[in-house]
């Protein structure tokens, strides 16, 4: 049997933690699999959610990850004399995508936990390679005791002095001789009761599935003395490796694979020409792809002034790094905020973020009289008696809305101009929906807001996503365009109705 439940929710709840790096291994019990039924998918491109039909993850992070699991698996101690040399997996990569897109900080889906082993692996704030999470599981070597043979009789115990020592075993376990990890970025990522606005999240997966209670996770003795026949005698860097061209790209085929086969995404199939007007023969005759990565909210430094990043431009949404507690720069006011002040200690004092740094929403609110000075979430903000411009700093909410909402139902454009929550489109609205986009770059606001974002290649309608919008007033014509499989209309001094842009979340 598996390790039992309780030891291992007794390891979850006191899982590893570095820092801003938190990791999971999945518990491999199907007696976990009701509770598990109840849950619900950088800058570098490289680490962005990618479309059915391209790689879950960059070639790059693929061959970091995998060599690095090949080569901590070839150094254990005591040596292993059956470790088997790792290979790369396609379908375990793309479930493993399907349940990173799912953002939720648990193991799943359900119905594989059985058939196949996971880790999780997630951090925020400062840039890190996938690769970091790899090593932190394997460190976990620090705690685990191996069971030689004389500590097996009957059976192996679970030799662990630390809090969870299975990410460790599922990475060393010698039979688990393919994976598949998936990189997504996660904004609100809930991680054990706290918010983390931009997790980047890896799922690995492995197959066939380790941490077997009974069971040590290799047999110790010479490196490759008691390989599997299947490897014929071939070893590397004391793995158990058959040299034939095939040992690192593993594609099952459709029978041997382990999995429920995912539908087919309808993304994939052609549409009806009848549904989808054909684009012109000067257009991509696929999908003229186009990607934005244009963002609304605005990256700003601790001690960033409100004046000095607002010049010439139209700001209202930004994000703060974290760390700004003690690096702030100058606050003025309390409730109200002099244009000087930095945007981010504003935030903090008013209780919008915390150290850990977020996304806040400004509002210019003209010239206060007097600004007042208070002593509020570890910022001590400074008075003024003096008529100056000011402004208040407000949460970013966020929403989710259907393929069909309209920017004219949900957040249409008044004077003087409001904040739109940060919405969340779902999958498939390619497809699942043909609610009218009119326009490019700039959209007529009775458009399909998530189309729309879909057309101008700010998410993709395969996973969907997080989105901003900013409304603006009507425009006296939209120009349509074919991009991304959809075909925008154009339209011609519109009689009523306003405009809206859309903006990449990243």
């Amino acid at each position: 049997m598996r390790l039992g439940v309780q030891d291992l929710l007794r390891g979850v709840a006191l899982l590893l933690i570095v820092q801003t790096v938190v990791s999971m291994v999945i518990p491999n019990a199907t007696q976990l699999e009701d509770m598990l039924e109840k849950y619900l998918d950088l800058n570098e491109s490289s680490w962005k959610p990618n479309a059915r039909g391209k790689r879950a993850i960059s070639q790059s992070d693929m061959q970091l990850i995998l060599d690095l699991h090949n080569k901590l698996r070839g150094q254990v101690y005591p040596p292993a004399s059956n470790m088997e040399y790792m290979v790369w997996d396609t379908e375990l990569e793309r479930s493993a995508e399907d349940w990173a897109h799912t953002c939720l900080w648990e193991h799943g889906p359900s119905h594989l936990l059985t058939q196949i082993g996971q880790n999780l692996g997630a951090h925020w704030g400062r840039d890190r390679p996938p690769t970091f999470h790899v090593q932190a599981w394997y460190d976990e070597v620090r705690d685990f005791s191996y069971p030689y043979a004389q500590d097996c009789n009957p059976h192996c115990p679970y030799h662990c002095s630390g809090p969870v020592c299975t990410h460790y075993t599922q990475l060393v376990w010698a039979t688990s001789s393919r994976i598949g990890c998936a990189i997504n970025v996660c904004y609100n990522m809930n991680v054990w009761g706290m918010i983390w606005t931009k997790a980047v999240y890896l799922v690995c997966n492995y197959s066939p599935p380790g941490n077997w209670w009974g069971h040590a996770p290799y047999k110790y003795g010479s490196p490759c003395s008691a390989c599997p026949s299947s490897y014929g005698g071939g070893c590397r860097n004391n793995l158990c490796y058959k040299d034939d061209g095939t040992d690192r790209h593993y594609v099952p085929e459709p029978e041997e694979t382990n999995y429920i086969e995912p539908e087919a995404p309808l993304a994939q199939e052609p549409r009806p020409r009848a549904q989808s007007p054909s684009p012109s023969p000067n257009e991509n005759v696929e999908r003229n792809e186009v990607t934005s990565t244009e963002q609304m909210s605005q990256q700003v430094e601790c001690d960033t002034k409100l004046r000095d990043q607002c010049k010439g431009t139209t700001c209202n949404r930004y994000e703060c790094p974290p760390g700004c507690l003690y690096t702030s720069g100058k606050v003025i006011g309390t409730g109200y905020y002099d244009m000087q002040s930095s945007v981010c200690g504003a935030a903090l004092h008013a209780g919008i973020i915390d150290n850990d740094g977020g996304w806040l929403d400004i509002t210019r609110q003209g010239r206060k009289e007097r600004f007042s000075k208070s002593n509020k979430n570890g910022i001590q903000t400074h008075g003024k008696n003096q008529s100056a411009n000011a402004f208040t700093v407000s949460k970013v909410p966020v929403k989710a809305v259907s393929c069909e909402t309209t920017v004219a139902q949900f957040c249409p454009f008044k004077k003087p101009v409001r904040h739109c929550p940060r919405l969340y489109c779902p999958r498939n609205c390619l497809h699942s929906s043909y609610a009218r986009v009119v326009g490019s770059r700039y959209y007529a606001d009775k458009s399909s807001i998530c189309r729309a974002a879909i057309h101008a290649g700010v998410i993709q309608s395969e996973s969907g996503g997080y989105l901003d919008v900013m409304p603006v007033d009507r425009r006296r014509q939209y120009s349509g365009s074919y991009q991304n499989g959809i075909t925008s209309e154009s339209l011609r001094n519109p009689t009523g109705g306003k405009a809206f842009r859309v903006f990449a979340v990243i």
